[in-house]
């Protein structure tokens, strides 16, 4: 079945819209198919990128724009963590991900799913995108 990741800020599985500045990530495995279809909470992980310090905004870090230079071969290598922690995921759901983040998740063949509803818990986001899973 497939695996999911969700960016969160905490265990409290709220999402956090950008993929690349997330705290955490929560790893749930779909189980079933069509209308029997449901989500089952792996765990959560950090996300492994240790420059996110120099990128602190609070809040705003989910709407933040890197100033620096994305080819900045720390900065890829940086987004590269994030593809490597992932692996065995098959989809990662964002409302946002920058070139880097999309560039990192393609060796290890995970899609990117975008959200760009309302709802702000990561199981009820699953269940409004679940057709974009197979």
């Amino acid at each position: 079945m497939a695996k999911i990741a969700i960016p969160v800020r905490d265990e409290s599985l709220v999402f956090f819209g950008n993929a690349g500045h997330t705290p955490k990530f929560a790893i749930f495995e779909m189980v079933g198919g069509g209308m029997f279809r449901s989500f089952k909470l792996e765990g959560v992980i950090d996300n492994p990128r240790t420059d996110l310090d120099d990128h602190d905004h609070g809040e705003e870090d989910e709407h933040h724009q890197c100033s620096h230079g994305h080819d900045d071969e720390e900065h890829i290598a940086q987004h590269n963590k994030m593809g490597t922690a992932l692996e065995g995921c098959n989809y990662l759901v964002a409302r946002r991900a920058c070139k880097n983040t999309v560039n990192a998740m393609k060796p290890y063949g995970i899609k990117i799913v975008k959200y760009g509803g309302n709802a702000n818990g990561a199981e009820a986001i699953l269940k409004e995108v679940a057709a974009n899973f197979s």
